[in-house]
Formats: C-alpha cells, structure tokens, sequence
C-alpha cells in the first residue's frame, strides 16, 4: 500500500498533468456514462483515482453539487485543485488508498476510470469491492473502465489486471447487475492507442 502512495506521488511530481498516458481533455466516454444513469445534479459522485482528472471540471459545469474526488496522490490531486481555483472548494478531495478507505457517507455514482486494473492482487480487489459495497446505496450506479483483456499488460510501470464485465461483476458480487458495457480507444498524448473497456452496472434494491 504504501509502495502504492510512493509511486503515484512520484509520477505526479516528476511528470506534467498532460504527460502521462492517460490524460483526456474531455473526459467524454465518463460523462456520458454517468448521464445514462439518469442521476440528477443533486446525486452523490464519487471519482476513484480521480487523479488530475477534468473529470470533476466537467461534473461542476454541469451543475452536479456533490462531487467527490479520491486519490492515493496528494500531488495529483494538489494540480486538480490548483487547476479549478475558486470552485475547487465545491468539491470534497480525499487522499486515501481505496483498498484501505471507509466511506463516511453513501453515494449514488461510483466511477473509477483505470484505478481497478492496478489492483493484480485478488485480496486488494476484494477489499476494493468491499469498500464499494460499503459506499454505493442501493440503486446506485457503479462505472467502472479498465484496460480491456487485449489492451495493455502494463502501464506507469506497472502491472495491469486487464478486465472484462464478467471478471468485474465476478468482484463485485451479484448484488450488482450489468447494465452495459462499452469498448473505448483511448489515445495518448503520445499518439498511440490503448484499449479501454467500461463496465456499467447498478446495485439493486435488495441484495
């Protein structure tokens, strides 16, 4: 865990917001999966990894109230804050692994794009679905996106988990039902592609 926290510091300090891999003007494939779910401004968005991201730009824009931005980085979550100025104090900003995270309220959007897949150790999925389990209230939506089973085995050095719906709905547990599940390529800053598949899914009323 803590080898974890060093080296996304680490790659936060050393690298710009648009020199890593998986920077996205727009992040438009997240966006329109969480306006599928039909949420409306008032629901509770939780970002998983979030990271620099511009994902939780994009959600202030358009008009969410709630939002909430996880990451093992302070660094990366620092340039977010920096990034948004004034209207970063609209967002709740956690430092936290999410293998080692208590959620202290519940939310009704679980999203986590590319987070999931650099958890290669069963025990840190698990943990990873309990807190989840912990955090989304029943008829909440879950939106996950991870390196498809033929994207890459590797990134920011690391190791990937590439994942599917099935393997991810085998995590998460049946009280979870797939809604659906999207293909997405990814271009790099670099210019090359990277095969990204999401998974979107609902917590049921009843588990």
């Amino acid at each position: 865990m803590l080898e974890r926290q060093s080296h996304w510091e680490n790659v936060y300090r050393t690298k710009g917001e648009r020199d890593v891999s998986w920077f996205q003007e727009t992040p438009t494939i997240s966006l329109d999966l969480i306006r599928a779910t039909g949420v409306g401004i008032d629901a509770s968005i939780i970002d998983i990894g979030g990271g620099a991201s511009r994902l939780a730009d994009a959600l202030l824009a358009d008009g969410f109230r709630s939002v909430t931005v996880l990451d093992v980085s302070e660094k990366a979550l620092a340039t977010a804050r920096d990034r948004l100025g004034p209207t970063a104090e609209h967002v709740t900003w956690i430092i936290a692994d999410v293998t080692a995270w208590r959620p202290d309220k519940a939310y009704d959007v679980w999203h986590d794009r590319a987070a999931f897949h650099f958890l290669t150790e069963p025990s840190d999925r698990a943990a990873y679905a309990e807190h989840l389990r912990e955090a989304v209230r029943p008829g909440g939506h879950v939106i996950i996106g991870t390196f498809a089973p033929n994207g890459p085995e590797r990134c920011s050095g690391l190791p990937v988990a590439r994942q599917d719906s099935a393997s991810i709905g085998e995590v998460l547990g049946p009280s979870f039902k797939l809604i659906e599940s999207r293909c997405h390529d990814h271009r790099t800053p670099g210019g090359s592609v990277q095969r990204f598949q999401f998974s979107r899914f609902q917590r049921q009323q009843r588990d």
